[in-house]
């Protein structure tokens, strides 16, 4: 497939299409009465949320269980660019931390991470920050493409933020809770072996026995997973009407940089994440209901996604590599970057006394 340079223009200027959209049906590979375990969080500071499973309930048993998050869905999806047969189409930009190499498709606010703010690309990055606030973005996409795709927000520094063209969520619909106990035995009675001192009246002591695992440890009604009577769907959406507010210098390169976005877009709105979420949480294909992708207009138009000008029924991932492959050769990726991480620039950025660290933002907002 080439020649496919131009065949996207309609999605990227004006009056095109305000979203796709994806629908995926999921049921765990138990199947559809399959237990489920959703992602679990912690308690919020008020305790109005007393942590464990997101669950919001309206009334009438009917509730929505948030099965993985859009973070976490972005976060699962954009290390493809990594791979060896998407690494082409983005900069590759690693920071050497003491023993370890961390690529910037990796760091959880990308190009607003501690990881590169503190390298010897600081400045770099800085000024690309700001060129986006004045209205040129290409300077961050030649560093860091996927940022302007999955949403970056410069919030230690110069507060650009960009919102995610692509968002992915995982819901359960009707959910019916479970609770799992379990019991730890130890190998052997440490203690009646003499083995081990009493811990009666330590409390100390008795906790760090349990810890350890020297001794019986019961755990009764923790969290068992979810039943999803209502079902399970995979809701993702790419913001074209978003795309359409990225632009540079000037109309031509603007273009260059809406198509090399939107490539980069659709190849990970395309692409099939793992449906293994995580231990007990294994979701496929509900073959009965299967996967729609649809392309949303303004006036509430919904037609099946397909490329613009060709007889093909669906878009594929595919075709949307291969526009994004000779897109990104267009645009002109930028260099590839082994960076070191700074540990001088990291000790001046939460200094108090230069206005980075907490306690000086801090006293800021203190202010009337």
């Amino acid at each position: 497939m080439k020649n496919m340079l131009k065949n996207f223009d309609s999605w990227v200027q004006e009056n095109g299409p305000a979203a796709l959209v994806i629908r995926e049906y999921l049921i765990p590979v138990e199947g559809a009465d399959g237990v489920v375990f959703p992602a679990t969080f912690a308690a919020s500071e008020d305790k109005s949320f007393k942590g464990g499973y997101n669950i919001d309930t309206f009334g009438d048993d009917w509730n929505v269980c948030l099965i993985d998050s859009v973070g976490s869905q972005a976060n699962r999806i954009e290390p493809v660019f990594a791979q060896a047969e998407y690494k082409r189409l983005v900069p590759q930009v690693v920071v050497t931390a003491g023993n370890k190499k961390i690529n910037l498709l990796e760091a959880g606010h990308r190009a607003g991470d501690a990881i590169v703010r503190c390298s010897t690309l600081q400045e770099i990055l800085r000024d690309a920050f700001k060129a986006d606030l004045n209205g040129d973005a290409e300077p961050l996409a030649k560093i860091a493409p996927t940022s302007l795709v999955f949403g970056v927000w410069d919030s230690r520094d110069t507060q650009c933020k960009r919102p995610r063209l692509i968002a992915s969520t995982v819901r359960g619909y009707k959910v019916k809770k479970l609770t799992r106990s379990a019991q730890y035995n130890p190998a052997t009675a440490y203690v009646d072996e003499g083995l081990l001192d009493d811990a009666a009246g330590d409390k100390k002591l008795k906790d760090a026995q349990a810890e350890r695992g020297f001794v019986h440890v019961p755990a009764s009604g923790s969290h068992g997973g979810v039943i999803a009577t209502g079902g399970i769907r995979r809701d993702a959406t790419l913001h074209l009407a978003a795309l359409r507010l990225i632009a540079s210098k000037d109309e031509e390169r603007t273009l260059a940089l809406r198509r090399y976005l939107l490539g980069l877009a659709l190849t990970a709105f395309t692409y099939s994440p793992s449906g293994y979420l995580r231990q007990g949480c294994n979701l496929v294909l509900d073959p009965e209901k299967g996967r729609e992708m649809k392309v949303v207009y303004g006036d509430g138009r919904r037609e099946d996604a397909k490329v613009p000008g060709l007889a093909s029924t669906a878009l594929t991932h595919a075709q949307a590599l291969a526009f994004a492959t000779e897109a990104a050769a267009a645009f002109g990726v930028g260099q590839d970057r082994d960076v070191p991480f700074s540990s001088d620039l990291a000790r001046k950025d939460v200094s108090p006394d230069t206005g980075n660290g907490k306690p000086a933002k801090a006293a800021r907002a203190g202010k009337k």
